[in-house]
C-alpha cells in the first residue's frame, strides 16, 4: 500500500508537558483518514509538524517517502493545502481576491482556475461580497478553496466542522467528498464530532494522549463496533445476577436499562427472570457509535 503521510515515534514537548507522546500513523494514499481525539489529545500538534510550522523533539515522518530531515521535504509539502486550526483568509477581501492573492504568494503565472475554484467550494455567486461579512461555513469553504490553489493531492483539515450549523457541516461534507472521489485528493481530517466522521471517513486514526491508540480501515470499525440488544426491565441488578449466572457480557446503563451483548436463549432469560420478580418491558437491538467505541477505547487502555 502506497502511504501519503507516515509518522514514526513522533514526540513534541512544550517544557513538562508531551503534546506528542511517540506517535506512529500511516494515511494511506486516496483515503479520507479521520483523525479521531477529543481536544487537547494531540491533533493540531501533528498537523502543525507535518505542515513545517514546528518542529519535532523526537521521531520523524515522511511524506511521499520523503523524511522530514530531508532537504528536499518543501518539495512534497508543496504537494499539500492545509486549513490549520482557522482558515487562512483576508476579511477585507473578496473571496475572488483571496484567492488571487494566493497565486500571487504561489507565483501562478496567471489567474486561470480561480472561476473553477469558486465554483467548486460553492462560492461563484458572492460577487463583491467581503470575507468578513460571509457565514462560518462559507469562511471554511474560502479556506479550503485557497489550500487548494496550489493543486495539491493532499488535503489537511484541522476541525473543519467546527462551530457549523447543521447545513454548513453538511456543505463541508459534500465538499470533502468530491474532492477525494472526483480529484482522487487524499485527505487528512482531525476532528472531535465523531458522528460526522463516520460518515466521512475511509481510514481511522485513534488518538489519545498524543499517540495513535488504534487505527484501522472504515470496514474494520464496522466489523468492530458492537451489535447488542438494549433491554429494559423492572430491576436492572435483577437482571445482572441472571445474566452473570447465564455466562454473559452486559453493561447496566442505569436502573432499569441493560445492554447485552450477545444473544442468550431469550426463553430462558424470561424464566429466570421471573424467578427474580423482574418483567421485561422492551427489547430491540441496538448497534454501537463511533463515539462510544472511541470512549471504550480509550477508557480501556487509561483503565490499564
Amino acid at each position: 500500500m502506497d502511504y501519503v503521510l507516515k509518522t514514526n515515534g513522533l514526540c513534541k514537548n512544550y517544557r513538562h508537558f508531551k503534546a506528542l507522546n511517540g506517535l506512529s500513523m500511516n494515511v494511506p494514499k486516496g483515503a479520507i483518514y479521520g483523525f479521531v481525539g477529543k481536544n487537547g489529545a494531540g491533533k493540531t500538534t501533528l498537523i502543525r509538524l507535518i505542515c513545517g510550522l514546528q518542529r519535532p523533539t523526537n521521531g520523524d515522518f515522511e511524506l511521499y517517502g520523503i523524511k522530514n530531515t530531508d532537504r528536499t521535504i518543501s518539495k512534497s509539502r508543496r504537494r499539500m493545502g492545509a486549513v490549520v486550526e482557522t482558515p487562512s483568509i483576508y476579511l477585507d477581501m473578496t473571496a475572488r481576491e483571496n484567492l488571487k492573492q494566493q497565486y500571487r504568494f504561489l507565483g501562478a503565472p496567471s489567474f486561470d482556475g480561480i472561476d473553477e475554484l469558486l465554483k467548486l467550494v460553492g462560492l461563484e455567486n458572492t460577487g463583491k461580497k467581503k470575507a468578513r461579512n460571509f457565514s462560518l461555513g462559507m469562511k471554511q469553504r474560502l479556506g479550503i478553496a485557497v489550500a487548494l490553489c496550489g493543486n495539491p493531492d493532499f488535503l489537511v483539515l484541522d476541525e473543519p466542522i467546527n462551530g457549523l450549523d447543521p447545513q454548513g457541516i453538511i456543505e463541508i461534507r459534500e465538499l470533502i467528498l468530491k474532492l477525494n472521489r472526483e480529484q482522487q485528493i487524499t485527505v487528512l481530517i482531525s476532528s472531535h464530532i465523531l458522528d460526522e466522521l463516520s460518515r466521512l471517513a475511509t481510514h481511522f486514526g485513534f488518538i489519545d494522549s498524543g499517540r495513535i491508540v488504534k487505527e484501522m480501515s472504515a470496514e474494520e470499525l464496522e466489523a468492530a463496533l458492537r451489535k447488542c440488544v438494549r433491554m429494559r426491565v423492572s430491576d436492572a441488578k435483577a437482571l445482572a445476577r441472571v445474566l452473570d449466572g447465564m455466562n454473559v457480557e452486559y453493561k447496566i446503563l442505569d436502573s432499569t436499562t441493560a445492554d447485552v451483548y450477545a444473544k442468550p436463549n431469550f426463553t430462558q432469560l424470561a424464566m429466570e427472570l421471573s424467578k427474580e420478580n423482574c418483567e421485561v418491558i422492551s427489547m430491540e437491538e441496538h448497534d454501537e457509535n463511533l463515539e462510544s467505541f472511541y470512549v471504550n477505547l480509550v477508557g480501556g487502555i487509561n483503565r490499564g
